[in-house]
Formats: C-alpha cells, structure tokens, sequence
C-alpha cells in the first residue's frame, strides 16, 4: 500500500480531463522501477479523494515504453498479473467464486473498444461449471460486454445492478478505455484500483458510477488512456518547446552535439530560464503550467474545439493492448491459463 496522499494539483482553475489519479496527485509510492517499467501506489482516504473528484480506494499504475514487441508486452503482462493480484487478495476468492468480467465501451469506436475486446479474449468458464464438468485450476467466469447508453437506452450501472443481483458473483472486473492529460500517457499506462469506475468521466460524459457502493459487491477497475484533449496537447507542446530550446541552448557550442540526429531532448536532464521563455513566448510565457493550461482551455473550449485526439495507430495499438489485458486477467484468475 502506499503512502497517503498529501499534496494535490490546484484543479481549480480548469476542466482537467484525466481518469488518471497519479496525474492529480503528486505523493505516490514507487514501488518498481525496472526494464522500462514503473509501478505507483496510491492510497486516497475520503478527504484526499473529494479534493481530486475521485472515489476513496487504492490505485495501481503501471506505466511503460512499448508492448508492441513481445518481450516488453510478456514483461509488462507479468507485472500486471503480480499488482492484480494484490487486489484481488483481501477478497479471498475460492475455486467455487463467481468472478464477472465487463468490458466497458464502445466497439465501433477504436478508442473506446478497449473493454469489448478484451472480454472478447477472456476465458469464460462458468458454463463449464453450471453444465458439464470444469477442471481444477480454474475458476467460474463469465464475461459481458454491455455496450453504451447510446446504444442501449439503459445506464450501464443500472443493468449491471440488475444482473449482479441475479448472478451474485463474488466480484466484478471492468475494463475501460480512459483519458489522460499528457500525451507521454498515451497507450503506456494502466490503471487498476479498487474504487471502481464512472465509464466517461474523462471526456465530459460522466456515467453512473459502478462500484461496490452501486453494486453491493468488490469492483476493480482497470483502464488504458486512449485519448487526451486538445488543451493537453497544446500545453505539452509548449513545455516541450522549453525543453528543446533549452538543450539547443546548453549544446549549442558543443561539437559533438552537432554530429547527433534525432536526439531525444525529454531525455536530458535540462532546464529552461523564466527569460527565455519570456523571449519565445512573450507575456504566454510568463505564464505558469496551471495558467497556461487555464488560457488554453479558456480560448478552445467556448468554440467547441477542445477536442479529444486519440494516436493514428490506435487500431494497432488497441489490439496488443486488449490481449495484454486479457492475458493478465486470465493468468491471474485462472492457475492453467498458461497451459491452454
């Protein structure tokens, strides 16, 4: 578990589109860093949480570089599986649980199928179990992939109330897609917690929350950013022209620079003058992060173009992502995943 929380972002000043809670909290617990992998627990009590409008709970984020070559995505997979595990524990789970996997979103857009592709991969079970004879090693699964309100005409809280009454498993696993605030986020960071989730919360189309408080039974989370506003974007490219400037700046005399191409200057540890970015930017650049983010907000959103982006190679990156989660879940839930 990690250390409570004591310093948050001043969220004050603008609409800060994340699902993320270590992008609104600053005191987290580093627990792994290695092969490119970091992990991050925070622990929010109820005061902590109402200041960042989250839920109270536990939040696991693992981030990482790549899970398109299979070396990364097996190292990261392992790391999942471990940190879910930690949340699935104090639930003490037997051979004879019910365990409902919900994959929330939207099929038909590639951003947004995070969920359904994932329940698409997960090992169902529990029909083995209710009808024929299910091997030891596993566990009763099954798996639902509700859809959206806009297809439905129902909230999905409502429906998964309704069918966790009738089923009363012993606990539910959504899978979402999520928004972030940074374009580094982007496909390289999942979120698990145990505070479940409000399904459209980061873009401005809050759900129903689905919680155990909403469905009388433990709920964990888990989530991948796939899409970041047009305010984040626009605010990111700025810092990171500061960092660019500075490490020309710094390097500019430096003959060996001048032989390097394609250097990664978010890399370096490199920082840039108040007056520098007063010159490249005038009275924007004497503007701190938060009042930067707040103008930009400020000028996109009454226009309507505040607009959420998602990477061009998402349809690619969605794909391994799904079967990376999916995986996890099941080597997690079930001890002969591994021999199927």
């Amino acid at each position: 578990m990690g250390d409570k929380m004591s310093h948050e972002i001043d969220l004050k000043n603008y609409e800060v589109r994340t699902d993320l809670a270590i992008e609104l909290v600053t005191d987290g617990k580093e627990n792994l860093n290695k092969d490119n992998i970091k992990v991050t627990d925070i622990d929010l009590n109820s005061e902590n949480a109402k200041k960042i409008n989250k839920k109270e709970g536990h939040y696991i984020t693992i981030e990482f570089e790549d899970i398109t070559d299979y070396d990364n995505k097996e190292k990261v997979k392992d790391v999942l599986v471990t940190e879910l595990n930690k949340l699935i524990k104090p639930i003490s789970l037997n051979d004879n649980s019910l365990i409902l996997v919900v994959g929330l979103g939207n099929r038909k857009s590639t951003p947004d199928s995070l969920g359904p592709l994932v329940t698409d991969k997960v090992l169902v079970t529990n029909h083995l179990a209710l009808y024929g004879h299910m091997e030891d090693g596993f566990k009763r699964v099954c798996a639902l992939t509700p859809g959206v309100m806009g297809e439905t005409g129902i909230e999905t809280s409502d429906l998964l109330y309704n069918l966790v009454s009738f089923l009363k498993p012993n606990l539910v696993i959504t899978i979402d897609a999520l928004a972030a605030s940074s374009i580094e986020r982007l496909n390289k960071t999942i979120q698990m917690t145990d505070a479940g989730i409000n399904p459209g919360s980061g873009v401005g189309n809050k759900r129903k929350e689905i919680s155990k408080d909403t469905l009388n039974v433990p709920v964990i989370a888990i989530g991948v950013p796939t899409v970041v506003d047009a305010t984040s974007i626009v605010s990111d490219t700025i810092n990171y022209m500061y960092k660019h400037f500075a490490y020309s700046k710094e390097n500019y005399d430096n003959p060996a620079s001048k032989l390097q191409v394609g250097v990664n200057y978010l890399e370096k540890n490199v920082s840039i003058a108040d007056t520098d970015k007063q010159n490249l930017l005038g009275i924007v650049g004497s503007l701190n992060e938060n009042d930067i983010k707040h103008l930009i907000f400020e000028v996109l959103n009454p226009i309507g173009y505040n607009l959420m982006v998602t990477p061009k190679e998402e349809d690619f990156v969605i794909e391994k992502l799904s079967s990376l989660i999916s995986e996890g879940i099941n080597q997690t839930l079930h001890d002969k995943a591994n021999n199927i």
